[in-house]
């Protein structure tokens, strides 16, 4: 393979993994960061911190893989997703196969320098990361599924840290449960008109009218529940500045989102991560100043 060919290849496989785009990963990071300073009262050392950092990004991009592999055949139906690598031919099933079970088996060695509680929790999150794909094709809600994969990252932060899930750690799962209700409502909205055409089922179909109404009403119990769990903590003016520049930036969701324009639903998505990144520098600032 000559080197012109080599560098499409692999740009190829960052697109099927999604790498211009931060957005999709940077949404799991943040919570699970929250986590893991939350298990360890602070900063948790720079080995655990690596672990999650690169591990989130990489299962992440091993779940777009199996994602895409499974959606093939509805993905050239819907605008957003005609030219995704393997539904244009580009890169075939086994490529994306081989280049997903690549990446998950190096973020299970990440984990493996860790606990043996936190890689036991590893094997639901990898068989639940499989299933969720095909969880549009029978079940109203795969949003809420795709919720219980995604917040694996939370449940294996605190068995890598203290070998048990508290139930801090449960109550920060359900919270960014309804934070993942939200923006993937939203994410589904887009593609509301070409789903309904080829069958497919997401939660902004199954909301229908009251889909604004419950994405906001997602986005307060994400944060309602935060910081309910998180104030014990001490973490003083920091947590609650940053539960506030959260807050603000739902209040922008709205705006955005109230018109159900495919443009509108698709910015609230893409900016979501940083109301987990609002959250997570008031968590880090308020330990380092507690």
């Amino acid at each position: 393979m000559t080197a012109v060919a080599a560098r499409s290849r692999l740009s190829l496989y960052l697109d099927l993994i999604r790498f211009n785009r931060p957005a999709g990963w940077l949404v799991l990071v943040w919570p699970t960061l929250v986590a893991l300073w939350v298990a360890a009262d602070g900063f948790p050392g720079w080995h655990l911190l690596l672990v999650f950092a690169a591990g989130t990004p990489l299962m992440r991009s091993a779940g777009c893989c199996i994602n895409d592999i499974a959606d093939r055949d509805f993905d050239r139906h819907v605008k957003r997703t005609t030219q995704r690598p393997i539904t244009s031919g580009q890169v075939s099933v086994a490529e994306a196969a081989l280049v997903g079970a690549a990446l998950a088996l190096v973020s299970l060695a990440l984990v493996l320098s860790t606990r043996w509680e936190a890689v036991a929790w590893s094997v639901p999150a990898v068989a639940f990361t499989i299933l969720y794909p095909f969880t549009k094709r029978f079940f109203a809600m795969p949003q809420a599924f795709l919720g219980i994969a995604f917040n694996f990252g939370i449940v294996i932060a605190f068995a890598a840290v203290q070998g048990r899930v508290p139930a801090t750690g449960w109550v920060l799962w359900l919270a960014n449960m309804f934070l993942v209700l939200a923006y993937d409502t939203e994410y589904a909205m887009v593609d509301r008109d070409d789903d309904l055409k080829i069958g497919m089922k997401t939660s902004a179909i199954t909301l229908g009218r009251f889909d604004v109404a419950a994405i906001m009403a997602f986005f307060a119990a994400c944060l309602a529940l935060t910081a309910w769990v998180l104030a014990p903590c001490g973490l003083g003016w920091p947590l609650w500045l940053g539960l506030a520049v959260a807050a603000a930036q739902v209040l922008r969701h709205y705006r955005l989102i109230r018109g159900r324009t495919r443009e509108g639903c698709f910015a609230a998505f893409s900016s979501s991560h940083w109301i987990g990144a609002s959250i997570f520098a008031g968590v880090a600032l308020g330990f380092a100043l507690r």
